[in-house]
């Protein structure tokens, strides 16, 4: 594919450089079944011919591109298999995404829900399809070149979560969505039994860690929709106008709790040029925001206080805590891959991020 194709393709919505490029794999969400249905409740018979491809990246919930003469949607069902039953639930991300499209947070349009009784045999959800741009490992060749660009794209990015945690959950009709009260004291139970049950071998870093964040839980200031897995992969950047989110994506990990944690979350993946060593070990993806112009921590922190308010003196608790949760689902992937129980190759690297992970928490501790 040459170059102004591949620019062409991701104007279109599809992934840019540096990006897995769209699976052509339809099986959850074949066509024939699909097409269908979309054309019944979507009120348009040109949705009956239409191409579904599966879109890469991610490893819980099933996110395909569904294409025809009508248009392009985006569909998201539960994996393939055995599901636990609170497990992956597509009614709840429906939900919040649904109620958030009637606010200041940029979420795509929501069109239909479908329960497992119908024609897929597992429940789904159809949304409009946003173009723009979704970056990992790089931005698109020829966008946001300048360092001024990508400073508008680093503060979009904070106040689009600043907007999501000024929502009245009641006000939206998600007063019942979570509990909020005690929100970290059950993560971090929660995160210590996951770790109980993977551990594949002895790791007293990893327990001094959870046990530090256990005796130092800062006092909850709020509570609001937390998304759950904040970070700039999971944003929709503008097609060409750099500096404006127009889609905040994957809900499926969001709840009622404490808004630091959304935060933490955030810096926990960010990269910046004037990360130490121990953030740099910790690196989940390529610097990208590590580049001239994108803010660094401080300035993400400063800029997210003055917009929500909140009391952010502590936010190096929730960025440790991050780390930890990081470490025990790599710790996850790792013990499963050993077991046998995930196909493929290249899952021996997860055990090898442990470590670092859990080393950048204890050194925001200390």
């Amino acid at each position: 594919m040459s170059r102004e194709e591949l620019r062409r393709d991701t104007r279109r919505g599809a992934p840019g450089p540096g990006t897995s490029r769209v699976a052509p794999i339809a099986r959850g969400a074949e066509p024939d079944v699909v097409g269908p249905r979309l054309a019944e409740v979507l009120h348009d018979g040109a949705w009956r011919d239409c191409e579904v491809a599966l879109l890469p990246g991610g490893k819980s919930n099933l996110t395909y591109r569904v294409r025809s003469d009508a248009g392009e949607v985006v569909l998201r069902r539960p994996p393939l298999g055995h599901v636990l039953p609170t497990a992956h639930d597509v009614a709840r991300e429906y939900r919040v995404v649904t109620a958030l499209g009637r606010t200041a947070v940029p979420v795509p349009r929501t069109l239909h829900l479908e329960s497992a009784d119908g024609v897929l045999g597992a429940p789904f959800y159809v949304m409009e399809r946003v173009v723009g741009h979704v970056c990992r490992d790089a931005l698109p060749h020829g966008y946001a070149d300048a360092p001024a660009e990508r400073a508008r794209i680093g503060g979009a990015f904070v106040d689009a979560l600043a907007a999501l945690h000024a929502v009245d959950p009641a006000g939206v009709g998600l007063g019942d969505f979570g509990r909020p009260a005690g929100f970290m004291e059950r993560q971090l139970r929660r995160w210590g039994r996951q770790w109980e049950s993977t551990r594949t071998a002895e790791l007293p870093v990893l327990d001094r860690l959870l046990a530090d964040l256990e005796r130092t839980v800062p006092a909850q200031q709020a509570g609001t929709i937390v998304h759950g897995d904040y970070r700039l992969d999971n944003t929709v950047l503008h097609p060409t106008v750099a500096g404006e989110i127009v889609a905040i994506l994957d809900w499926e990990m969001s709840t009622l709790g404490d808004p630091l944690a959304d935060l933490g979350t955030l810096l926990a993946y960010w990269c910046a040029a004037d990360d130490d060593e121990p953030l740099v070990a910790a690196r989940m993806f390529p610097p990208v925001t590590a580049d001239a112009g994108f803010p660094g921590r401080a300035d993400i922190v400063k800029r997210y206080a003055a917009r929500t308010g909140f009391d952010v003196a502590g936010v190096a608790w929730y960025q440790a805590f991050a780390y930890l949760k990081l470490a025990v689902i790599f710790q996850g992937i790792a013990a499963r891959a050993a077991g046998g129980a995930m196909l493929g190759e290249g899952f021996g690297d997860e055990q090898r991020r442990v470590a670092p992970l859990v080393e950048a928490g204890r050194a925001l501790l200390a």
